[in-house]
């Protein structure tokens, strides 16, 4: 939601007027937008004027200078420019070699502007329009399509062409080039809302997502079931092959973010469609990734390709500086290629010897890895609003990623491959993929555990197990310098050891000791409820934790009691074969 503003009505000029203060070292205002200051010594080109209303920076204002557009025509929000605004800045922008006005599909665009030309040709300033029609959502018919976010890959290539020196014609020529061979679907999460609008302009069905939007608050074509990533590049990817133009295996692609769609959301969408790409036999040249044209504060997402030969390969590599988008091709052709570089940690580990026994116990160690990945995915959002009460809410999601990648990295190991050795690789695994202060801990823990077990005993007795319990809370209690009472994970952790070593000095075996130990953990990971936090990240919140148990005891007394139904069930299993 739009929520900074003073008058509504005013939003467009006062975040212009804000805008061209910032970078009043680069471009200058004039009646209805920008245009770029003048470069020493260089010679005159001609200009690209870009534009439509406000709402979708960094188009079109973000694009004005060296390598792009000359000047940005910027009407209300999601409104077009009239032809006052757009002669103005055309007339300002002009340096005697003509003008290409350009921008999306849209009727009252295609008016303003057109009337602008109209005007300005008869003025004797020589002016061209490129209408980018880039959505294939929008119409059947191509030249009937509305311009979306593949105005960025169509204004980009023109400003380059004007930067090398083309002429009008050509500089013409290659916007509609570039538009030919340039698509784009998008879809929606969630509509934006207008400046002191109390509504979005269109809601998405719960569980949905609007295929086809638009950059100025129009839903989606139709609503379809909300797709998991790989299913949603799946989607994108596909709908854009069937649109393919020509033979070309050359794409630039743009994964455009419309506005509330987080960075690292559309880096790992990234990361799906890449490789669809290339399966599809296509070439990726310097893809873009990144909130280009934007729609306010909607949530959602466009993929744009455009097919490249020669001439537009060359304009899409060119170099720009502009207020929001920069390239530069001479550091980036001075880096390394990342094959070049020697990866170390792809090395292989030599698995050490171990006896029968150590890998007999290193079998339990996997299955318990398995259960306790699957406990704490089932229990990921009771512990993430635990954590939430007096924290920041991620411990669940933390969990998870150690226990997971704990399990991988077991899954991966030999199953010659003793129990010391699979703990230490979990832990090694469990610390790097989870992070935080309870990756660490967790990490050194389960590290500790298997160096006291060791690989190379002929058996492990249930004081083994006591002793391997003790070094891994030995290892919390020595990193995360707290104690009982801390509220803390320690707090059910250290009971439980307590009950461990009674159980098993009282001569129970492990299993059974294990289940009594872990059900008094989690007696005691309920009662820290009544805590306040004394170290760590909840302690500035103390009042407020009071009545809620700790997360990281939680986890812990869930976590124990499930390695404990691990070995019960593993024992009687080793029973009935001994039967």
């Amino acid at each position: 939601m739009t929520t900074i503003h003073d008058d509504p009505e005013d939003f467009a000029e006062d975040q212009l007027a804000g805008w061209t203060a910032l970078y009043a070292d680069r471009v200058r205002a004039v009646h209805g937008g920008v245009v770029t200051l003048p470069t020493a010594d260089a010679d005159p080109q001609v200009a690209v004027v870009v534009g439509g209303g406000s709402g979708h920076y960094p188009a079109f204002c973000g694009v004005v200078g060296p390598g792009f557009a000359t000047g940005a025509v910027v009407g209300n929000v999601f409104t077009s420019p009239s032809t006052a605004q757009v002669y103005a800045v055309a007339k300002a922008a002009d340096q005697g070699r003509g003008v290409v006005l350009t921008f999306g599909n849209y009727a009252g665009d295609v008016m303003n502007f057109g009337i602008a030309a109209e005007r300005l040709n008869a003025e004797g300033i020589p002016t061209r329009v490129v209408v980018v029609t880039d959505d294939v959502a929008s119409a059947d018919e191509p030249s009937q399509r509305r311009g979306i976010a593949g105005d960025f890959s169509v204004f980009k290539a023109m400003g380059a062409a004007a930067a090398a020196g083309a002429s009008l014609d050509e500089v013409e020529r290659v916007g509609n080039a570039a538009n030919a061979a340039t698509r784009t679907i998008g879809v929606a999460f969630s509509g934006c809302t207008m400046p002191g609008g109390g509504e979005p302009l269109f809601t998405v069905p719960e569980g949905h997502l609007g295929l086809g939007l638009g950059i100025h608050g129009e839903p989606g074509i139709e609503d379809v079931p909300l797709l998991p990533a790989r299913e949603l590049a799946t989607l994108l990817v596909e709908r854009l092959l069937t649109e393919r133009p020509g033979s070309t295996t050359r794409v630039a692609p743009i994964l455009n973010g419309l506005g509330d769609t987080k960075y690292e959301e559309l880096f790992l969408l990234w990361g799906r469609v890449l490789p669809l790409l290339t399966e599809a036999g296509l070439e990726v040249v310097e893809p873009e990734v990144g909130e280009l044209v934007t729609s306010l504060d909607m949530g959602g997402c466009s993929l744009t390709l455009q097919w490249l030969d020669d001439e537009l390969e060359r304009y899409w590599r060119a170099d720009a500086y502009t207020p929001a988008y920069r390239k530069v091709a001479a550091p980036v052709a001075a880096l390394v290629a990342a094959d070049a570089v020697e990866d170390a940690a792809a090395e292989a580990t030599e698995v050490p010897d171990a006896t029968t026994a150590s890998r007999q116990a290193a079998a339990t160690a996997r299955a318990a890895f398995d259960a306790v990945d699957a406990l704490l995915r089932e229990h990921e959002e009771e512990l993430g609003r635990i954590d939430a009460v007096a924290g920041d809410g991620d411990h669940g999601r933390g969990m998870v990623k150690g226990s997971g990648a704990a399990r991988r990295a077991v899954e991966r190991l030999d199953r010659e491959a003793g129990v010391a050795f699979v703990l230490g690789r979990a832990g090694d695994a469990w610390a790097e993929f989870a992070g935080g202060t309870s990756g660490v801990l967790w990490g050194a823990a389960l590290e500790a555990f298997g160096r006291s077990l060791r690989d190379d005993r002929d058996e492990y007795r249930p004081a083994d197990v006591v002793d391997a319990a003790q070094a891994f809370a030995d290892a919390i209690v020595h990193l995360g310098r707290a104690a009982r009472g801390d509220k803390t994970l320690l707090d059910a952790l250290l009971p439980f050891v307590d009950a461990l070593r009674e159980g098993v000095d009282a001569g129970q075996d492990t299993a059974t000791a294990w289940r009594a130990a872990a059900a008094v953990a989690v007696a005691e990971a309920a009662a820290t409820a009544d805590l306040r936090p004394r170290v760590g990240r909840a302690r500035p919140l103390a009042e407020k934790s009071i009545g809620t148990p700790d997360a990281g005891a939680t986890s812990m007394g869930l976590i124990l009691t499930r390695v404990g139904e691990v070995l019960a069930a593993r024992a009687d299993r080793q029973e009935g074969t001994h039967a």
